[in-house]
């Protein structure tokens, strides 16, 4: 009953008047957008629970028709101040929120902002806000594959703190520095009393080119526990030609092993992905990954050689219309351990396939 009450507030508030593109809209300054995504996925290690890998929390049940995650959203923008609103649910909300306080897992985004220049493209916003971090969200149809990276999985969707940034005038540079509760937090773990920080730094030289820089820096632990953390996202994507994309990336990170250490243990992640659009319907994408975590820092299995993973996945897309999309991917994880359950046994190699439908306005 209060998910219908809240919803119906926000439907309230923005409340559309005219129909444009992709959004409904009151005014030139409020706008209202809504998103929704069912998926179908079958894991052929068959788990019993449906619940499929702890390290994934998108599209992650098997062998059963679900949401992924419907959005609705109110946005305000004039010159000098901005705002967003989003609610959401689906597998993706529970699994992903799942360490938060009940009443903030269905929050997506709440934010304000308020320029502080008036000559220049400088503002400051606080909230719960989209993480500043990777080159894939959680919204499906935003991103070239069907599904996220092991990259994505395992580094903040979403983050809540405070940032200035600055656009340049010609919009080929944006610089951000962010003050954050921590790494993918709403509220702090308790004991936690530290603050952790960002940067990211965007050029983009041209329509076809555009090369992110962004870090994390902090501890996401008790003080008791305190480690510090370093974590740094590049990437790079680049339109080759007018059919053909791709995105390169590379993340690393470094824990301290325990309190007050000098020695770290280290993770990360190189991407290479692809595309290619054969006309304004069908495209055809892949993905070539590696995520190594040894030590256990972001992805624990309690093996000897921790999780050392190669993923493969090709996934291919068909435009319904302009705000709907159909898309099929089939997936392949490939471990240095036995890592991954099947008829009661582990086995290193897990293979699924992955249906999706998208619509939004």
């Amino acid at each position: 009953m209060k998910k219908y009450i809240i919803t119906g507030f926000i439907l309230g508030i923005f409340l559309p008047k005219a129909q444009s593109a992709d959004s409904l809209k009151t005014n030139s300054k409020i706008n209202f957008s809504a998103y929704a995504e069912l998926f179908y996925t079958y894991d052929f290690n068959e788990p019993s629970n449906h619940i499929r890998q702890n390290f994934l929390y998108s599209y992650n049940r098997h062998n059963e028709l679900n949401l992924n995650l419907g959005l609705v959203k109110g946005s305000y923008q004039d010159e000098n101040f901005r705002a967003n609103l989003a609610l959401m649910a689906g597998t993706y909300a529970q699994d992903n929120m799942a360490a938060e306080q009940d009443a903030l897992r269905y929050v997506n985004e709440a934010n304000v902002g308020i320029k502080i220049s008036k000559s220049k493209n400088l503002w400051v916003d606080a909230g719960i806000m989209p993480s500043h971090i990777g080159w894939e969200s959680a919204i499906g149809k935003d991103n070239t594959n069907l599904t996220r990276s092991l990259a994505a999985e395992n580094s903040p969707y979403f983050e809540t703190g405070a940032k200035i940034s600055y656009t340049s005038d010609n919009g080929k540079w944006f610089l951000s520095g962010l003050v954050l509760n921590g790494w993918q937090r709403i509220a702090k773990p308790e004991g936690n009393q530290t603050i952790s920080f960002g940067h990211q730094l965007t050029f983009k030289p041209n329509e076809k080119i555009t090369l992110n820089s962004s870090s994390f820096i902090g501890n996401d632990k008790a003080k008791d526990d305190k480690r510090m953390r370093y974590f740094h996202d590049l990437y790079g994507s680049f339109q080759l030609t007018n059919q053909f994309s791709t995105t390169l990336g590379f993340d690393i990170g470094a824990e301290q092993k325990e309190k007050g250490s000098e020695s770290y243990n280290i993770w990360y992640s190189p991407n290479v992905l692809l595309k290619y659009q054969f006309d304004n319907q069908w495209a055809l994408a892949g993905r070539l990954e590696y995520y190594s975590d040894k030590n256990g820092v972001i992805i624990n299995t309690d093996t000897p050689n921790g999780f050392q993973t190669f993923g493969y996945s090709l996934n291919v897309d068909y435009a319904i219309s302009k705000n709907v999309v159909f898309r099929t991917e089939a997936r392949s994880f490939s471990s240095k351990d036995a890592i991954f359950m099947k008829n009661d046994e582990f086995k290193k190699g897990n293979f699924f396939i992955t249906t999706s439908l998208a619509a939004w306005f």
